[in-house]
């Protein structure tokens, strides 16, 4: 089977940070579905992992990254209860097995659901990393309701206009019913983010907490966090209200002053999309279950999926190009590719 992967970690400038290879078909395990993959798309995670790395080994066997799909299932592990052969699926995956960008993958049951009826490969392919990471986010982690228990409280999101701010933005506005304020630099992302729903915009190039206080809302009840968390926390300490919550996605890249949310008992929570079938926890197949419900929510146009761009196909060419892309930090959306050539 054709794949993409790298064998060193390299800047992406590198022909040899990704490659074109041929693979073997791999063999499904007792919860597995084989899925021919139709349609992948690009996220930061991917950056990441391929990124050069300090004291980082050659892989003696090719690292296959990417962790969003849709495609179709053509086998069926012996345990499988919910999906059979033919079924159009959509998924993120885990970190922890071989990713999406080879013509067929290996997924586990649990983890994944059909893709929106009203939506082809290409549109559900851009959805279930960061429908996953917001929906644990706002609902999971920060524990906000869902149904609108909390309707009217404030929510600031630092990075709207990425993939994941965009999906939150959308499950705020119209499940939790906040009053959403996304950060944005440029013009363009301060009009996409407004098209998502939110009804503020702030700059985050400026102190957030200064921005937040010239739009009248000096204090919010959450803030979900998708970018620079070194750089925004002491603004986000000032900013979050008495018993307010924090989440963020971002890892640090130094230790983060937690004492200045003691005196206002705030919660500070991490959000990792992976963590689930990372550590297969009892709870697994929620991810199956919040992708079946996102998959509602677009089939009855509550949410609108994120795609900004579309590749054709699939290669290694096309994938440092996306990676290119998303390193600049400019990406709005999703960046989308499909077909195998």
């Amino acid at each position: 089977m054709k794949a993409v992967g790298l064998f060193q970690y390299l800047s992406i400038d590198c022909e040899e940070s990704l490659l074109d290879l041929q693979l073997d078909q791999p063999q499904p395990g007792s919860r597995d579905l084989l899925v021919a993959v139709k349609a992948i798309a690009v996220n930061p995670v991917d950056t990441k992992v391929r990124a050069p790395k300090p004291h980082a080994a050659t892989e003696t066997s090719p690292k296959i990254l990417g962790w969003d799909a849709a495609g179709e299932v053509i086998a069926v592990g012996s345990a499988v209860k919910n999906f059979q052969i033919g079924d159009q699926i959509y998924y993120a995956g885990d970190i922890t097995r071989p990713g999406c960008n080879s013509e067929y993958q290996l997924v586990d049951e649990r983890i994944v659901a059909r893709i929106p009826r009203t939506q082809d490969y290409f549109t559900s392919a851009a959805l279930p990393l960061t429908s996953l990471t917001a929906w644990e986010a706002l609902f999971d982690r920060l524990g906000i309701s869902s149904i609108g228990a909390d309707a009217g409280k404030s929510l600031l999101i630092i990075g709207g206009a990425g993939g994941v701010g965009s999906i939150a933005i959308q499950l705020a506005r119209s499940l939790a019913r906040l009053n959403v304020i996304a950060t944005a630099s440029r013009t363009k992302s301060s009009v996409w983010v407004k098209q998502m729903g939110a009804s503020h915009v702030v700059n985050h190039r400026n102190p957030l907490d200064e921005e937040l206080k010239d739009i009248g809302i000096p204090q919010v009840d959450y803030i979900l966090c998708l970018a620079n968390t070194d750089q925004h926390f002491p603004a986000m300490a000032n900013a979050i209200k008495p018993q307010g919550k924090i989440c963020t996605i971002v890892e640090n890249s130094g230790p983060l002053e937690i004492g200045l949310l003691k005196s206002k008992s705030a919660t500070f929570v991490w959000e990792f999309m992976f963590t689930r079938a990372m550590f297969q926890t009892e709870d697994m197949d929620r991810q199956g279950w919040i992708l079946e419900r996102i998959a509602e929510l677009v089939d009855n146009e509550t949410l609108v999926t994120t795609v900004s761009d579309t590749v054709e196909p699939i290669n290694a060419a096309n994938l440092r190009l996306a990676h290119q892309q998303l390193e600049t930090g400019h990406t709005i959306g999703k960046i989308v590719l499909a077909g195998w050539g």
